[in-house]
């Protein structure tokens, strides 16, 4: 085990289930909205549009930031291949344990600004995709900008960096990032979102 990096905490929390892990959610969301984001946590529909842009037969470390109750991540672990390093990071104490009870196999840690300081204790130089839950919508400017130097320091030439949020807010900051940025709307979620689909630039990219 690495100590600040994984946390393994041997079996799932008995009787935890989606009807559960909706009440632990709804009562995070009431004491700090800002850093929730939602009432609910995010819908199946928006998990796979979430993870659809991820070449997982190829993909060899990825990372998750502000998993919750791990909707995404349940899905993450069942489409990476065997050789894939997931990297699963959560804030909030009682959820990220939850997380480490759930999916020993996968290293879960906390603050996405200590990503690249993970990444470095798990062996990993780059990641193929990120996968974004956090409500940038929320956060002050400097804490957003912390958080996107991770990711671009994180990601691989060419690497994925996948975000949902409940608005359009972020494209204009992430375009700047990035270059060229797809939105994809979701429906079926509460409230409904905004998947914002971007690429770092490769080297043939440069000037």
């Amino acid at each position: 085990m690495m100590k600040g990096t994984s946390e393994r905490i041997g079996m799932p929390t008995p009787g935890r289930g989606p009807i559960a892990d909706g009440l632990l959610f709804a009562g995070k969301f009431l004491r700090s909205p800002r850093t929730v984001g939602s009432i609910m946590p995010s819908s199946r529909q928006l998990a796979r549009r979430m993870l659809a842009p991820i070449d997982w037969t190829t993909a060899t470390a990825v990372a998750e930031l502000g998993a919750g109750t791990g909707v995404f991540t349940r899905m993450i672990r069942e489409l990476k291949q065997p050789g894939c390093t997931a990297l699963i990071l959560e804030k909030d104490d009682g959820m990220r344990r939850q997380l480490a009870a759930r999916y020993p196999e996968l290293h879960v840690g906390g603050d996405a600004r200590e990503l690249t300081r993970i990444m470095e204790r798990c062996g990993i130089r780059q990641l193929d995709a990120v996968v974004c839950g956090l409500p940038f919508a929320n956060f002050p400017q400097d804490l957003r900008d912390a958080i996107m130097d991770q990711v671009e320091a994180a990601l691989k030439p060419g690497g994925v960096f996948v975000c949902f949020q409940y608005s359009l807010q972020m494209r204009k900051q992430l375009a700047a990032r990035f270059g060229r940025v797809e939105i994809r709307f979701v429906p079926l979620n509460v409230p409904f979102a905004f998947v914002y689909v971007c690429r770092k630039r490769g080297n043939h990219d440069a000037g």
